[in-house]
């Protein structure tokens, strides 16, 4: 049986990962900067050393998006046997703690969890005494692997032409060497579900795994849901038009499918495939849910009756008035996905923490929800905080945790796969030193179906540089060099 300190032998390994990933990427480093100096020079005299500015905008774009890449975390290889993390407090969330546990998971699955678990013959035995372990956060709202640099265009995918684009899958345009991808795992989110944007009917959503070479291994559920975006109803004109077009776009779509249907049968006519109607189909099939973007009251009521007219599962996204129609949302069981618990006040008359105790009003009202931290993807990593305010101002801890991995897992239909730690589910966990939406807690270790994952990213890449900026100047000075 092999035995891993995670205090003591994992974090030399990391530290000597750490060194030999610093000397590629000096290596590296060294070896593109001669080939810039080699590129450099002019090919002819008179020629123009350097180009004008579109060209120098685009070498610096290109010098943000390679230099991470020098230092880049490696995606990590497939399980190749049991792993047994014994000693710490596993938190299942769809049940209580268990102080002084053992997690087992081979093939990346669990297999068994509880504080008397047998730990398998040759397993790899992880001491994780004094820490805790949680399942992987979930970011219901994303824009990862879609945005990288706003300055840059060519590095943000979120929008397609067209007022209707149903037919958008998310999946295909994930970007698996994202920088943000790192930052993010960093605080504990493994998942996130990665929406499209822009338009009436924007698209599908993917539920991403933050580990991968490619998108196809990435991808957990393509897909989990689709995308649209409720009306203003600040032009009545404007308003009712792009309802009447919403209206027009469903009723297209089951016409479609009946004539898909018909067109299976033996003797019915052939009816062409249409991608646009084709991608709304699990929607009508009831398979996956309309993700509905509403902040205003109005929107939110109108969403809801729609939903209800259509006969399709929504999940309202937005909902900073969600507060004021909580019992109606409760009676309709429709979830809520709130995008924004750190902001301040929209009118002038709401209190200053009417977005801090949202999530604590809507849980007294019976109201199902989940904390997402907004689309940014450069800003995912703090997810973690926009739950832990929720907890500050009234929303019981459990429930806040809940928030952010197993309820999000339900409203998306991954819940058989992620959300809480269970035996049948995937191994995506984390090792933490305490409540992970709690500021001062450090994720020691992450995995994504059973990867032990590489949690290098660009902030330590920085942290690491810096430090060596200060121990060269102490050494210099004669000071301690530690």
């Amino acid at each position: 049986m092999r035995a891993v300190s995670t205090a003591g032998g994992y974090r030399s390994r990391q530290s000597r990962a750490v060194e030999s990933r610093r000397e590629i990427g000096r290596r590296e480093a060294r070896e593109e900067q001669t080939m810039r100096i080699e590129r450099s020079e002019p090919r002819h005299r008179g020629s123009r050393r350097g180009g004008g500015p579109g060209a120098r905008l685009l070498a610096a774009a290109l010098a943000l998006l390679v230099a991470p890449a020098l230092q880049a975390q490696v995606p990590a290889p497939p399980q190749d046997g049991p792993v047994a993390l014994v000693g710490g407090t596993i938190h299942p969330v769809s049940g209580p703690a268990i102080a002084g546990g053992t997690l087992v998971f081979d093939g990346g699955v669990i297999t068994a969890l509880g504080a008397a678990v047998e730990v398998p013959a040759g397993a790899e035995r992880i001491d994780v005494t004094g820490l805790h372990v949680y399942p992987g956060l979930i970011d219901a709202y994303s824009a990862m692997g879609l945005y990288e640099i706003g300055a840059v265009d060519v590095t943000v995918d979120l929008n397609e032409l067209g007022d209707v684009n149903p037919n958008v899958r998310a999946e295909v345009a994930v970007n698996p060497e994202s920088r943000h991808i790192g930052t993010t795992r960093s605080n504990g989110v493994l998942v996130t579900v990665t929406t499209p944007s822009g338009g009436l009917v924007s698209g599908l959503s993917a539920a991403m795994m933050l580990d991968g070479w490619t998108w196809e291994q990435m991808t957990l559920r393509a897909p989990a849901a689709l995308n649209v975006n409720w009306p203003s109803p600040g032009d009545e004109d404007g308003y009712e038009q792009q309802l009447g077009q919403l209206r027009d776009v469903f009723a297209r779509a089951r016409a479609y499918r009946t004539a898909r249907r018909a067109a299976a049968g033996d003797n019915g006519p052939q009816h062409p495939s249409d991608s646009r109607w084709e991608a709304m189909l699990p929607v009508l099939d009831g398979d996956i849910p309309v993700v509905v973007g509403a902040d205003e009251l109005r929107q939110i009521q109108d969403a809801v009756a729609w939903a209800e007219a259509e006969g399709v599962r929504l999940v309202l996204r937005g909902g900073a008035d969600a507060g004021y129609v909580a019992d109606h949302l409760a009676q309709s069981r429709v979830p809520v996905l709130l995008t924004a618990v750190m902001s301040a006040p929209s009118r002038s008359w709401e209190p200053y923490d009417g977005a801090y105790a949202l999530p604590a009003r809507l849980h007294e009202a019976g109201v199902r929800f989940a904390i997402t931290g907004g689309s940014s993807a450069p800003y995912a990593n703090r997810l973690p905080y926009e739950a832990g305010v929720a907890v500050a101002f009234g929303l019981p801890e459990e429930e806040a945790l809940k928030s952010v991995t197993l309820y999000p897992a339900e409203f998306l239909g991954i819940d058989d796969r992620v959300g809480s730690l269970e035996p049948g589910k995937d191994a995506t966990l984390i090792i933490a030193t305490g409540n992970p939406l709690d500021y001062p807690t450090t994720i020691e270790r992450a995995f994504i179906q059973g990867r032990d994952i590489d949690l290098m990213d660009i902030h330590r890449q920085f942290f690491e540089k810096y430090m060596e900026k200060v121990r060269q100047a102490r050494g210099s000075s004669g000071e301690d060099a530690r």
